[in-house]
Order: C-alpha cells, then structure tokens, then sequence
C-alpha cells in the first residue's frame, strides 16, 4: 500500500502546500494530493490553485491574523517560483 508520505514524495507540490490546499478544499491530504496532480496537468489547473492561496491570504487578512497571511504569502512565493505557469494571466 502507498503511504502519504510516498504520495506527498510523488506529487507536483511541497508537503506545506499540499496541507494548506487539504485545509483549504476540507478535504484529507491524500485527496489534496490527487485533486493537486489533476489540477497541475489540466489547463487553467495551477492558476486555480494559485487562486485558493491567494483566498486563503485574503481570509487570514480578513481576521486580523497578520502572522498566517505571511506564511501564506511564503507558501504563495514558493509556489509560483516552482510553477511560473501558475500566474494568473499565463496560459
């Protein structure tokens, strides 16, 4: 049987962003990493999950929680030096 841990090794994001988008979709990070890898290879995919982070740092904005939307902001600039394809605008 495959391990999350063998899951997390194989798919397209950090183990961060996998859990944030799991937090995010109230979904387990083994289903996180199935609907991450469908979206990284359908198009207008990674733009979508650029838009969930993007959320995500709005809401953390929202609620005065000014430490999680800098890690948010982190995870958001790793992520699109990883996936330069995941710029809104880039198609």
């Amino acid at each position: 049987m495959i391990s999350l841990e063998d899951m997390e090794d194989m798919c397209s994001l950090t183990r961060a962003e996998i859990a944030q988008v799991a937090a995010h979709e109230h979904i387990t990070e083994e289903a996180a990493v199935a609907e991450i890898e469908r979206l990284m290879h359908q198009h207008g995919g990674p733009q979508a999950l650029n838009a969930m982070l993007c959320e995500d740092i709005r809401a953390a904005l929202h609620a005065d929680n000014v430490a999680e939307a800098r890690r948010l902001f982190a995870l958001l600039r790793g992520f699109l030096a990883a996936h330069p394809e995941a710029v809104r605008g880039v198609e």
